[in-house]
């Protein structure tokens, strides 16, 4: 027996090496895998989901369902300014800066416009209540606005009543100690959006604007700014637009944004680095030193309720970290764009709902 047992050992020592080598071949086929279900994502799944953001139906199914809301609020903290201000004090208190959006997308009359600037105005006054609302450098607080919400598509007069409407908005968030940036929605709208942040400039040097990567025009657009040192949020881009005006390919669109986040961080402006895409953030502080910019000079954004654990981790390090928090009842467009965004979006809402109806 005592001879025997050498044996046995040797013959374990010879079968563990095999297993150990199965494993890297599992490891690799899930990495070959990786590029194919984005690929699937990409083009299946993500047209499919923003094709159904723009369904009265299906959004007025999905607001009826409690299960739906409670997982939305995932990514909308809540439809009150109470329940946003709650959320804008937990993420100062973590030591992140915020940008608000107000969800009210696609307004149909004059009225609806100038609501959607008076729930602004409101939203600013709380916000100007804050001690940490500042006038000088960077401004902890911040509200996004989408030009579509203040009038822009409005037969008569439109951008007129965009104009004015962000004009009064921009007003009051000098008076409270807030910035403004103007969002980017779909290609249609890229010219008059750009237009009007232009005018706004002119009383309001501190705005901002949002370029989009995956849109081909947008490395020109960023070279213009980059001279004229406007604040820049940069992103990939949340829309379903055709091959003639954007780059469908992830990979491609990745490639578009480091090209424009160079042009951006080469140039006077304040570079506002919109992304939770790991390849980007790896990227940022190499431009940053080859460029000369220190933590003050530019920006982390990310969306509320994705990446926060990395979120964290970029503030604690002594970065500039914005969170996007939007708030409101009109919030199935926004959330749509976020499940197609990124497969973990989707997947995280599958799983919710699965677990939900189990419960």
């Amino acid at each position: 027996m005592a001879g025997r047992s050498p044996a046995r050992r040797s013959r374990a020592q010879r079968v563990a090496p095999i297993k150990r080598r199965r494993s890297p071949a599992r490891r690799s086929r899930a990495q070959r895998l990786a590029p194919i279900k984005r690929g699937l994502f990409a083009k299946t799944l993500r047209p499919a989901i923003l094709a159904a953001s723009h369904s009265d139906g299906l959004r007025r199914t999905a607001e009826r369902l409690p299960v739906t809301r409670k997982v939305v609020h995932r990514f909308v903290p809540g439809a009150s300014l109470d329940r946003v201000l709650d959320s804008v004090a937990a993420l100062r208190d973590s030591g992140r800066l915020v940008s608000i959006d107000y969800l009210g997308e696609d307004v149909t009359d004059i009225d609806g416009a100038n609501a959607t600037m008076r729930s602004y105005l409101q939203l600013l006054a709380a916000l100007g209540r804050r001690s940490d609302a500042v006038h000088d450098g960077v401004r902890p607080l911040e509200v996004s606005l989408k030009l579509s919400a203040l009038g822009q598509a409005l037969a008569r007069d439109g951008e007129k009543i965009a104009l004015e409407n962000a004009h009064t908005i921009c007003e009051r968030a000098e008076q409270v100690g807030a910035w403004v940036t103007v969002d980017a929605e779909d290609h249609t709208t890229t010219d008059s959006t750009l237009s009007i942040a232009a005018d706004l400039h002119t009383d309001f040097p501190w705005l901002g604007v949002v370029l989009q990567a995956y849109l081909r025009r947008t490395h020109g657009d960023c070279e213009q700014f980059a001279v004229s040192g406007v604040r820049v949020r940069l992103c990939k881009g949340a829309y379903d637009e055709p091959a003639s005006v954007a780059y469908r390919d992830a990979g491609a669109v990745t490639d578009s944004y480091l090209r424009c986040l160079r042009v951006l961080m080469a140039g006077l402006g304040y570079p506002m680095v919109a992304s939770h895409d790991p390849v980007v953030i790896e990227a940022v502080s190499a431009l940053a030193r080859e460029y000369g910019r220190d933590a003050s000079d530019f920006e982390y954004q990310m969306l509320y309720g994705i990446r926060d654990g990395e979120q964290l981790r970029l503030a604690s390090a002594g970065n500039h970290v914005r969170v996007y928090v939007p708030f409101g009842t009109q919030w199935y467009g926004y959330f749509m764009r976020r499940l197609a965004e990124r497969p973990a979006n989707l997947t995280f809402f599958m799983r919710a709902l699965a677990e939900r109806g189990h419960s």
